[in-house]
């Protein structure tokens, strides 16, 4: 069985600005060029036309990457990627993708202090729970709680809390 999803990115709070002309700088038509070419008409003798200059429209945060890892096979096939994805504002989220492993009850996704390469039962000694896995196949969100040190649990795994057994892990570092 699939459980497939398809998240889009993220949304990252941030600031969003819009586009706002300079102080002192005429704003013009965003659909016509700015020119520095003499503006005339028949009335009036010829007179320089200052350019247009506005500050870049942000909508937008830029969201850049924090840190990433791939899957690796511990008890069930598991592959894709685990990246954190921030804004500077405090706020990350853990996203997959291409993101597959098998499907089984109670799966949960873990930030975790233990190894990639630690017994399973150390999975859960040290850990931070981001939820039920949305779906064992496909892009997903996890919200990162605002301020968790990721030096510390730099582990992601995918945690079958029912039977206490580690389908897959990602280790996550810097970049």
């Amino acid at each position: 069985m699939v459980d497939e999803v398809d998240e889009p990115m993220p949304d990252m709070p941030g600031p969003a600005t819009s586009q706002v002309p300079k102080p002192g700088v005429e704003a013009s038509d965003p659909a016509e060029p700015a020119t520095t070419e003499p503006a005339t008409t028949e009335t009036q003798t010829a007179t320089e036309t200052q350019p247009t200059e506005t500050e870049p429209a942000t909508t937008q945060p830029e969201i850049i990457v924090e840190a990433s890892g791939s899957f690796i096979d511990r008890s069930h096939p598991t592959e894709g990627s685990a990246v954190v994805l921030g804004d500077g504002s405090g706020q990350r989220f853990l996203r997959f993708e291409d993101f597959r492993t098998d499907n089984g009850p109670d799966l949960n996704v873990y930030l975790s202090a233990a190894p990639t390469d630690a017994p399973a039962g150390q999975f859960d000694d040290d850990f931070v729970d981001l939820g039920d896995l949305k779906g064992n196949v496909g892009a997903q969100n996890y919200e990162i709680p605002v301020g968790l040190d990721l030096d510390h649990y730099s582990t992601v795994a995918i945690w079958c809390v029912r039977f206490g057994v580690v389908f897959g892990v990602a280790e996550l570092t810097a970049g």
